[in-house]
């Protein structure tokens, strides 16, 4: 079948939205770190936007800086690709035109390096996801063990992290004349612009201590917090959407129509007038701390327990009376821990909450919520548990949670199959699980693993008797045993 393209643009269903505006006149006034799915679905179609309301500055170049695949889905198709976004009403398709190219850093980081340094880039954003900073969880403090990231502390010629692109570009701008770029982290990190700000900072202080003051001075990274749910594209999205067009697209993405972008008001240089789902605001926490700890938190449990369950998708996650009763108790725990902002009101938001998640055409996948538990645990679900715990607060509903991740690093759901653990951290948990005889001696060897678990909170009596007896149900009766173990507790 024939690819979406720039020249088969014109042959695409009439109800098809497609780029309005001349993509030749575009220039590059954004480079992306990592793209994937989030980014195609969220911050592009942002800039997309922009574009389309006549402002050309705010082309994208993005960069994978692992793995060709997006580039081959994307290069072949003059980078346009199809948002298609769904409800339970049906579903809308557009054509997103704003990333221009795709670079591949590994095989070409002069490339990467040469457009971040350019004087029409403004802003770098960023979607590494939360091991992509080289960040210990709990600390913020550089992974240095980490080879990749000591590979850059000794040399910036070919960078091979994130914070080492950054460092390395502004360099060439700062020798060039150049103001800096804004770096905006757009990943689930808890104070996300603080902390890639101080990754940079170090590693620049690393190799030459006049940058990284040039850089602390004339730099800015906003804090930001950002909400979509984009569900990993299948085969059988992209065979459907080909029957729908006539035209293949092996690069679409899905997501629900729900989307949020708050950024917080601190550039260095220029930015785009930004339309719809855009919030610029001076103080970012509160609104990145309620989504953490309620749509992240309540999506980490769902994950866990649904798959251990064998249970595919969020919405048949929900489907179970006792899920919803964990969930709207783990926000009831959560909802304790929060200041959240004047324009949010926590009772509303719960309430789209669960309407977005029980949209049945998105089937966001458990497993794909379960990737990197070791990276999401302390800002999701530790959080708000030490913040209860320091006020005297149950925290049942939460410690059910995490007792579920610990299941999970065993790698078998409740079937008795065998799963794959993604996890930068599967080998640390593989081999503490292994050394340990029963449930409490489980439960101890993996709140050792002090970059997941803050040595006060391991600490804790009662946050350890409620793991042991979570995790020992979930061992005995499974995560849908559980379940309904705590349903009858409520």
């Amino acid at each position: 079948m024939t690819r979406l393209s720039a020249a088969t643009l014109a042959d695409l269903p009439a109800d098809v939205l497609r780029p309005g505006y001349d993509r030749v006149a575009v220039k590059t006034g954004v480079v992306h770190l990592g793209i994937g799915a989030f980014h195609r679905a969220h911050q592009a179609v942002v800039f997309d936007d922009a574009l389309a309301a006549g402002d050309r500055r705010w082309g994208i170049v993005a960069a994978s800086l692992r793995s060709p695949a997006v580039r081959d889905h994307m290069v072949p198709q003059d980078c346009l690709y199809t948002l298609l976004v769904r409800d339970g009403a049906g579903e809308a398709a557009r054509v997103i035109g704003a990333v221009q190219d795709v670079i591949v850093a590994p095989e070409d980081p002069e490339a990467l390096l040469a457009v971040m340094a350019a004087p029409d880039t403004h802003i770098v954003t960023l979607t590494v996801t939360e091991k992509g900073y080289k960040l210990d969880p709990a600390t913020g403090a550089l992974i240095e063990g980490d080879a990749q990231l000591a590979a850059d502390i000794v040399s910036l010629d070919r960078p091979q992290t994130a914070p080492g692109y950054i460092v390395a570009a502004l360099a060439r701008r700062r020798s060039a004349g150049l103001p800096p770029f804004t770096a905006i982290s757009c990943d689930n990190l808890p104070h996300n612009g603080t902390r890639l700000r101080a990754a940079v900072l170090e590693l620049a202080r690393r190799h030459d201590p006049a940058l990284a003051e040039w850089i602390a001075a004339r730099g800015a990274f906003p804090e930001t917090m950002v909400d979509r749910i984009v569900p990993a594209t299948t085969a059988e999205d992209i065979a459907a959407l080909a029957a729908r067009m006539g035209i293949e697209d092996q690069a679409m993405v899905k997501a629900e129509p729900f989307v949020q972008w708050v950024i917080e008001d601190r550039f260095c240089g220029p930015r785009p007038v930004f339309g719809a789902g855009v919030q610029l605001t001076a103080a970012v926490a509160p609104w990145e701390e309620a989504k953490l700890r309620l749509l992240n938190g309540a999506h980490s449990a769902i994950a866990y327990l649904g798959g251990l369950a064998g249970i595919e998708h969020v919405h048949e996650v929900l489907a179970l009376p006792e899920a919803r009763v964990l969930v709207e108790a783990l926000w009831d725990e959560s909802q304790t821990t929060l200041s959240p902002p004047a324009e949010l009101d926590i009772a509303t938001y719960r309430r789209a909450l669960m309407a977005r998640f029980d949209n049945p055409t998105l089937r966001h996948r458990t497993r794909q919520i379960a990737m990197d538990g070791s990276q999401k645990l302390p800002q999701r679900l530790l959080a708000p548990i030490a913040a209860r715990l320091e006020a005297g607060q149950s925290i049942e509903a939460l410690a059910l949670a995490v007792a579920a991740w610990m299941r999970w690093q065993g790698g078998w759901d409740d079937q008795g199959q065998a799963f794959t653990v993604d996890d930068p951290l599967a080998d640390t948990t593989a081999a503490c699980l292994a050394q340990a005889g029963d449930t409490a001696a489980r439960v101890d060897s993996l709140l050792g693993i002090e970059s997941i678990f803050p040595p006060a909170l391991a600490g804790s009596g009662a946050f350890r008797m409620a793991l042991v007896h979570w995790l020992g149900r979930i061992e005995t009766d499974g995560a849908r045993g559980a379940l309904r173990d705590f349903k009858r507790a409520e």
